[in-house]
């Protein structure tokens, strides 16, 4: 009896610790789906949400297969670049400009001494009256002819000296302007000046200082150099073989030195019509939109559009790779929680095709709505860590 006792109890036992198993079993496998629904999303409080440097965005048609590749450089067209020079020459006295320096047009750019300013004022002063006593004598020899009381002879003379005489005065005052030095002004007050300023002649910057205090300057040595960056262009050089395909119009997308994840844009305005010793032809663009930090001289990377054939594309960094597979992230909703705002994003898988600088084709899933969706296209990453880091603490949890 003791025995059959003890076979019920080792079978009822036995039972309760399958039954416990299961129940375990059951948990484990209700957790581990619980996680399975979740994984693919990731939570951000307002502080992570700015850490992350999350930027969102939406997907963009870019041509990425119908292209070439170039090199350029910014450059400012003639009308743009100002070489400034003394133009009768002198000693510099004074200026204020530095490389680099903002000037509006009409500033003073450097002021100017020398002797000759002296002579040609007072040149200009004597040759001014000399001009008035002329202009007289000739009205009163004509007055006189035309009553044929003077002879034709005087009347002749008196013409030709008047005429010399505004001439030279025409002459003078031409100099005059040239050195920015107002004749009118002058025969006004007779008060000649030692010095001359010279202004710019446009709004920029000074990329070039090549005098100081003291020096003399022939008419022919250019003191300064002042550039307007608000019209540049892109200066590309494409090679011989390419030239066929470039066309006026195409779209141009570029990026500067030290700014591998912002793209600019311009389009084909003037291509080349001879072929340099590099077997190269240089085509000008237009650029979309001005911006401060262009510089002559930057060196440029650029793809020009030589076809239309646009795809689906996306920023090379709003894309993940996890587990073998590309992935990006949607903002999935907006809530309040604990009196802060809370971002939910979604991992979608996506393919990746043809890759071209900044960006990269994607294949969406079909249902995925472009219009409505927003990507996140920087900080794509710190969500694919945040989430391995709560992936990793539910299994310990585990």
């Amino acid at each position: 009896m003791k025995i059959i006792i003890k076979i019920f109890s080792i079978i009822a036992l036995s039972a309760l610790l399958f039954t416990g198993c299961n129940n375990q079993s059951e948990t484990l496998e209700t957790k581990e789906l619980h996680h399975e629904e979740t994984e693919s999303m990731v939570e951000l409080t307002p502080a992570q949400y700015k850490v992350a440097g999350i930027e969102l965005g939406k997907v963009e048609q870019k041509n990425l297969s119908s292209i070439i590749k170039v090199n350029g450089v910014l450059e400012a067209p003639p009308q743009s670049l100002v070489s400034i020079s003394a133009i009768l020459g002198g000693f510099v006295k004074s200026t204020n400009l530095l490389h680099g320096s903002r000037v509006t047009k009409g500033d003073a750019v450097v002021v100017m001494e020398h002797p000759d300013y002296i002579q040609l004022q007072q040149d200009y002063l004597d040759s001014k009256s000399k001009l008035v006593y002329l202009e007289l004598a000739y009205k009163r020899q004509k007055g006189l002819r035309e009553k044929n009381v003077s002879s034709a002879k005087i009347f002749q003379q008196t013409t030709a000296d008047y005429k010399s005489a505004k001439a030279r005065v025409n002459a003078l005052e031409e100099k005059l302007a040239l050195i920015e030095i107002n004749a009118e002004q002058l025969q006004e007050s007779e008060k000649i000046s030692r010095t001359v300023t010279i202004h710019s002649p446009i709004d920029g910057y000074v990329s070039k200082v090549n005098i100081n205090i003291g020096k003399y300057v022939n008419p022919a040595d250019v003191m300064f150099e002042i550039v307007n960056t608000e019209h540049l262009h892109v200066e590309l050089t494409v090679f011989e073989k390419d030239i066929n395909k470039i066309k006026e119009g195409q779209r141009i997308r570029f990026t500067l030195p030290n700014e591998d994840d912002r793209e600019r844009r311009a389009f084909v305005y003037l291509i080349g019509r001879s072929i340099g010793r590099d077997r190269t032809v240089k085509v000008h663009g237009h650029l979309d939109k001005e911006d401060e930090q262009y510089l002559p001289g930057m060196f440029v990377k650029a793809f020009i559009e030589i076809a239309d054939n646009t795809v689906n594309a996306l920023p090379e960094q709003a894309i993940v790779r996890s587990g073998g597979k590309h992935y990006i992230y949607i903002l999935k909703e907006k809530r309040i929680e604990n009196n802060q705002e809370v971002n939910s994003f979604e991992m979608i898988e996506v393919q990746k095709g043809i890759t071209e600088g900044l960006y990269v084709e994607v294949a969406l899933p079909d249902t995925f709505d472009i219009n409505s969706n927003q990507i996140v296209l920087k900080g794509a990453y710190s969500l694919l860590s945040k989430m391995k880091v709560s992936g990793e603490e539910d299994g310990h949890g585990h």
